[in-house]
């Protein structure tokens, strides 16, 4: 292999060839290399500058590259500038890139004041001079209608005129993020810190609602109290020393917002303030005050508290005053998680479902409240924490591990809600299976009444959870009509030989109860599923197993119930394969088959369903949709298969008609109105009920003609009648005047000449 000649900035490259006999010329041709080979000590080739030379009988090539390295230095060095940027239009779209709703202004400037107050908390610990005389810690909010301001006074820790430049002076400067790192590096972080602010950038959603912000602060290491001052869309701000002695504060920071004239009216109103606060007063365990200076938070959030701590009815009392409900909820749970992802929370479960039917399939709704740092973030999800199906479910989420400033884009793509999302949704099921094992078996009836549809509904969406949603699901079946059947209840019961786990989808329970194809199953005492509301059948075909064990619908073909006389059924469709025959040809192609059936002990006959295609449930459900495609109901409604029942006396009529009178007018209208019943019967609505009904009224004038001594003449009296009657209304209708509508006068009309 050729020697490989590298290079590097750093060494100058060396490559040494192999000189046999010193005295003789070495040609070596590259072409790295002149032409004229190696007989100058140095040469340049290639844009680099190589040198010959001899070491140890060996020929040393080296490339001196070091000129090249300073030649590209000199091109790649150049003078160095900062960035610029306008203050005012990078602020503005700051604060509005991060807030789309105004609101959030009262949030993040409460949030300061938090802040604040546990700074002065945590250094108060070894510094108790801080505290003062200067009264409790306490949060003040006073809207002022008539000057169009807010002003938020808080009685914290304050800024000297240093951190007012450092925090309020630099943008994306977080004070409380500094403060957090001096405590981690003095190692004197408490376990519980409660401090929020990590952006810096909080503070300037002021200027969404203000048209000017004015800060003065009084820092308890500081004589003096000094003023910020800063409007909106300016690129400077103004900081000086508070002199009036009426505006002194004894510690803490006040700001006051002057509102713009399109945000005057709405926030500067007691009322609309006090609603905003309403979601905040919850999440600090400090006092925070309203203009009344009504106490608006005694007590530490319940989420926030130990589970033991907390009794049954103040949770019921948080629910009811939370959300707005008057009945006390089914069922609750609190908890912590803890690990990968850092989370409290409580949920419940309402008393009552939605009235709306809408809001069953209305991922949107404001049921779960989303806080970070014990600060509410927004309760307008859409599916983010929950699935559709569990929708219902209410409760306060809070989180340290999620930023202040979430936003839809934030939560659908952000890991850490993934994850929470995964939890709260197995602490749900956790909590409704506490329900369903309880001893008051009316709570999980209440419940089923209420929220069994969205459980069903989870059968369809969420295939990763069928374990969990399968053992929570109710139905009637042929053994209990009056009270609901858990599914393991219907595996416990099955018989040694039954393999599968059968069902029944119709429009009600009379009808199911009714139905020709339980007929067989129910002699043999197997229980069957009665699916009665429209999303049911849906749902159990997404399951498809429980327990190792099938769903079968009873109602479509090929049902196998495991214990046939092979023998007897082979010579029953011997015997009765001409009339199977004679019928699919009377019937033509509204049936793909006519086979004897293995359901049916009473019933002439049945019409059920292929295997791949709609039973007669799912075709009447699709039909009625509004938006329904008649295209795909003709593909997807499938073959329909007539099935006889051997035994019955009209069978064993129709089978002698087929051998002794096939061409038979009277069989062939039996056999279409058999037809016509099964139709019926198995569910189906008739192509032509008219039709129908003509056919059952000669049917029924044949069988009552003349049983109670109804005689001829009346018949043709009858007949007279109708016919007299027909020419007098004919003749009546000749003679008839017809007068235009302008001719057409009132007695006291008044336009009358």
């Amino acid at each position: 292999m050729a020697p490989v000649l590298s290079r590097s900035f750093a060494t100058p490259s060396l490559a040494s060839l192999p000189l046999t006999n010193p005295n003789k010329a070495f040609n070596f041709r590259s072409a790295f290399l002149p032409r004229n080979g190696l007989h100058n000590k140095a040469f340049s080739c290639s844009g680099l500058r190589w040198k010959l030379e001899k070491r140890n009988n060996r020929v040393a090539v080296r490339c001196e590259a070091s000129a090249v390295a300073e030649k590209e230095a000199e091109e790649t060095s150049g003078e160095k500038f900062e960035y610029q940027a306008e203050v005012s239009r990078l602020l503005d779209l700051i604060v509005h890139s991060l807030y789309s709703h105004k609101e959030v202004f009262l949030r993040e400037v409460v949030s300061n004041a938090s802040d604040a107050l546990d700074k002065l908390r945590f250094l108060s610990v070894t510094e108790p001079s801080l505290l003062g005389d200067s009264g409790e810690l306490e949060i003040r909010i006073k809207p002022d209608p008539d000057n169009g301001t807010i002003t938020i006074t808080d009685t914290g820790i304050g800024m000297t005129k240093e951190e007012l430049v450092d925090c309020l002076g630099t943008i994306a400067q977080s004070g409380t993020s500094k403060f957090l790192k001096a405590l981690k590096e003095n190692k004197d972080l408490g376990a519980d810190n409660g401090l929020i602010g990590q952006f810096g950038v909080g503070f300037y959603s002021a200027f969404l609602v203000a048209e000017k912000v004015v800060v003065s602060t009084k820092s308890p290491r500081s004589e003096k109290q000094y003023v910020w001052e800063a409007v909106a869309d300016s690129s400077s701000y103004l900081i000086r020393e508070e002199t009036d002695p009426e505006k002194l504060l004894h510690r803490g920071t006040q700001i006051t917002l002057y509102l713009r004239s399109d945000d005057k009216y709405e926030f500067s109103d007691p009322t609309r303030i006090q609603n905003l606060g309403e979601k905040q007063k919850k999440k600090t365990t400090k006092t925070e005050k309203y203009w009344d200076w009504e106490l608006a938070n005694e007590t530490k959030p319940i989420w926030m508290r130990n589970p033991k701590e907390v009794e049954k009815d103040e949770y019921h009392e948080f629910y009811k005053k939370t959300f707005n409900d008057f009945l006390d909820p089914l069922g609750y749970t609190h908890f912590t998680t803890e690990g990968e992802v850092e989370f409290r929370s409580v949920l419940y479960i309402p008393g009552m479902g939605p009235l709306n039917n809408e809001d069953v399939v209305n991922p949107k709704t404001k049921n779960i409240r989303l806080y970070v740092k014990r600060v509410f973030i927004s309760d307008d999800f859409d599916g983010e924490l929950f699935p559709r199906y569990l929708s219902f479910v209410k409760g306060v989420v809070d989180s340290n591990d999620l930023p202040l400033n979430v936003s839809r884009e934030i939560l659908q793509e952000s890991r850490i809600v993934r994850i929470m999302r995964k939890r709260l949704v197995r602490k749900t099921f956790d909590m409704i299976q506490e329900i369903s094992e309880s001893e008051n078996k009316e709570d999980y009836k209440k419940f089923w009444e209420n929220f069994g549809r969205f459980l069903k509904l989870g059968c369809i969406e969420d295939s990763g959870n069928h374990k969990r949603v399968t053992p929570l699901l109710r139905f009637y079946t042929s053994k209990s009509e009056e009270e609901l059947t858990s599914l393991d209840e219907y595996v416990e019961n099955m018989g040694e030989n039954q393999k599968a786990i059968y069902y029944l989808a119709t429009d009600s329970l009379k009808s199911a109860k009714t139905a020709p194809f339980l007929e067989k199953l129910v002699q043999k005492d197997i229980e069957v599923l009665y699916l009665i509301e429209p999303i049911d059948e849906i749902a159990i075909q997404n399951l498809q197993t429980y327990k190792e064990k099938k769903f079968v619908d009873i109602s479509k073909e090929d049902l196998e119930l495991g214990d046939e006389d092979e023998v007897k059924e082979r010579e029953t469709k011997q015997e009765y394969n001409l009339l199977c025959d004679w019928i699919k040809q009377q019937l033509g192609d509204r049936v793909a088959k006519v086979q004897i059936s293995k359901r049916l002990s009473s019933s002439p006959c049945v019409l059920v369903s292929g295997q791949f295609g709609w039973s007669a449930n799912m075709e009447r459900l699709m039909k009625a949709q509004a938006l329904g495609d008649t295209a795909s109901l003709e593909f997807m409604r499938g073959r329909r298969i007539l099935e006889i029942n051997p035994d019955h006396p009209i069978i064993k009529d129709l089978n002698a008609a087929c051998k002794n009178a096939p061409e038979s007018s009277d069989a062939k209208r039996a056999v279409d109105l058999l037809y016509d019943t099964a139709l019926i019967s198995s569910g189906y609505s008739p192509e032509s009920p008219a039709e129908l009904g003509n056919k059952i009224y000669e049917i029924m004038a044949m069988a009552l003609g003349g049983r109670w001594g109804r005689s001829e003449d009346d018949d043709v009296e009858a007949s007279e009648a109708n016919a007299a009657e027909t020419d007098t209304t004919t003749n009546e209708g000749s003679e008839t005047q017809v007068i235009e509508p302008s001719e057409v006068r009132i007695e006291n009309d008044p336009w009358q000449d």
